[in-house]
């Protein structure tokens, strides 16, 4: 049998239960404040992070995974007998993909994926990874697969705030400026490896989330059932029942799956957001 790892950066957004029950590896990217830089999810915390930038009023740097810290994840791997299957975030949003295809092209024995997506649209791809490493594939087919695979994703969150986006060159002031006036939630989505406008909501956020994911599931016609990724920026246990309820309403999924935004992607689209991920068929 084919000996297959999957890795990813740690934008995928993964907990560590879900790492340990695929076998995914990870490797962080950096986090840049008040002249300090932290490891994404080992140093710092989204809640501490958030806490940093009340205090200072100033938005993180972020820094993507090095062409060393991919070798220094993968060499072991490949010294045991591995072939390693790599997903990083859209080559569009950082230069993490650059990186980790100049440190496979070095090493050997890596396939490197630019995900063009992010948070737990990459862990939707690296499970699939996972998956067919487990049922025997080889890493040329596993790669094969996903490069297809990625053309499926469905990926999209609502903003509680447009703030983020918008100090981070993310969306326009203008659209971030109306979205505080009027008390609008935007909904972006991510396609072909960048982010999107997508729609404008208005209301409590509660009756937001509802109304966008019976929206954005019936809109997307027939889908995979097998699992949905629900992945916030902090949110409350209520507001994620609620969000599953409805889900479950609109699509009978096999599994919904909870996640964590890390540092790197709440750094970017701010607390409070929420977003649905899943493959269309």
């Amino acid at each position: 049998m084919s000996k297959v790892i999957i890795t990813c950066d740690s934008t995928c957004d993964l907990t560590q239960a879900q790492k340990d029950e695929f076998g995914i590896i990870t490797t962080p990217l950096y986090i840049r404040i008040n002249d300090k830089e932290y490891k994404d999810g080992i140093d710092i915390t989204a809640d501490a992070l958030f806490e940093k930038i009340r205090e200072t009023g100033e938005l993180p740097k972020t820094a993507a995974a090095s062409y060393q810290d991919c070798l220094d994840m993968w060499k072991p791997l490949v010294d045991q007998g591995y072939e390693i299957i790599h997903f990083s975030i859209s080559s569009s949003m950082s230069a993490c993909f650059q990186n980790a295809r100049m440190a496979a092209e070095e090493l050997g024995h890596v396939y490197p994926v630019d995900s063009a997506s992010l948070s737990s649209g990459i862990a939707l791809l690296a499970i699939e990874a996972s998956l067919m490493a487990k049922e025997g594939m080889d890493a040329k087919s596993i790669y094969e697969a996903v490069e297809k695979k990625k053309e499926k994703l469905n990926v999209s969150f609502v903003l509680d705030t447009a703030e983020y986006l918008a100090k981070g060159g993310r969306c326009s002031s203008v659209a971030a400026f109306a979205a505080g006036i009027l008390k609008l939630r935007l909904c972006i989505g991510v396609d072909g490896g960048k982010m999107d406008l997508c729609k404008k909501y208005r209301g409590k956020m509660a009756n937001v989330l509802c109304e966008y994911v019976r929206e954005r599931l019936n809109d997307a016609g027939d889908v995979e059932l097998d699992r949905i990724f629900i992945t916030d920026s902090g949110t409350t246990p209520e507001i994620r029942e609620l969000v599953k309820k409805t889900v479950l309403e609109v699509k009978p999924f096999k599994r919904v799956l909870f996640s964590n935004a890390g540092c790197t992607v709440s750094s970017h689209c701010g607390p409070g957001t929420l977003g649905i991920l899943f493959f269309n068929k």
